[in-house]
């Protein structure tokens, strides 16, 4: 990292096919944590249209879309970088993408989307193809949406790629589980194996349609320990401040010590074959 960063993960309540009115929350949200110092402001997964399945293919945008535009100059105005969940229309004009924007100060724009769709996803979107790796306000991040969380091999190819700060934005139900809690099983070590900060914030309040989100927010540094955390269930906007000199420090290939090493830079990538090979089963099936 070339600097320190304050980043905002904001919780928040979306109405479904309302972007209108999500848009302007999303601008005065901005607006409010640009003046508490934020540089980095991430919203959750679909927070543009709010999320849903069926009428997505109507509501998606592309990133020429006035919406769009709107909130790339935002990003100018303010000299932060903004990140947004949405539909994004897909070039064929059939199933659209489950999309992250990202809008930076210089007013250019591009977007993360999903590679690992939910299994209900699978017939409403389109699965994302590449893991792209982002620089703004002397940081490199990258975005996992949502279930793409529980692959780890995506964040080691994030942090072999030279990502510092990873974001997680998540519309998960209720319904599925405390989020809160599923996130502090397996996500610090998410941080941890790949000397990376990490933050998450999940969609909140009652979409709608009645169907209730589980909301929070948390961030971890590179050592898996949490940072800051907000388990409220109300809308939240939670802000961490990051270290460089922290991240640095840890992520030097000369290792200092066992429990200060960069663990990647330790690998032994030509045992690892198996893993491209290897199905669920396969164990069974040699016995």
């Amino acid at each position: 990292m070339k600097e320190d960063c304050r980043i905002a993960v904001v919780s928040m309540a979306s109405i479904t096919g309302r972007i209108d009115l999500n848009v302007d929350k999303i601008i005065n949200i901005t607006k409010r944590t640009v003046k508490n110092g934020a540089k980095l402001v991430v919203f959750p997964e679909m927070a543009l249209q709010g999320y849903s399945n069926s009428d997505m293919d109507v509501l998606a945008l592309t990133l020429i879309d006035p919406v769009i535009k709107q909130l790339a100059r935002i990003a100018s105005e303010l000299q932060v970088t903004l990140l947004v969940g949405f539909a994004e229309r897909s070039e064929d004009n059939q199933k659209p993408y489950i999309s992250q924007l990202v809008a930076f100060p210089d007013g250019k724009v591009s977007t993360y989307r999903k590679v690992h769709l939910g299994r209900l996803e699978k017939q409403w979107f389109t699965a994302g193809t590449e893991f792209p790796v982002f620089s703004s306000q002397g940081i490199k991040f990258a975005v996992g949406i949502c279930w793409d969380w529980h692959f780890p091999e995506m964040a080691a190819i994030y942090s072999l790629k030279g990502a510092e700060v990873l974001f997680a934005p998540h519309a998960s139900l209720k319904i599925s589980g405390n989020r809160n809690k599923m996130w502090k099983q397996y996500m610090g070590t998410r941080a941890y194996d790949n000397s990376v900060y990490l933050a998450a914030c999940n969609m909140s309040g009652v979409d709608s349609r009645g169907r209730e989100f589980s909301s929070g927010a948390m961030v971890w540094g590179p050592k898996g320990e949490i940072l800051a955390e907000s388990l409220n269930e109300n809308e939240k906007v939670l802000y961490a401040d990051l270290s460089a000199f922290k991240l640095n420090e840890l992520r030097t290939v000369e290792r200092k010590s066992m429990k200060d090493s960069f663990f990647l830079a330790y690998r032994r990538k030509e045992m690892y074959t198996e893993l491209l090979e290897l199905e669920v089963g396969s164990s069974q099936e040699a016995q």
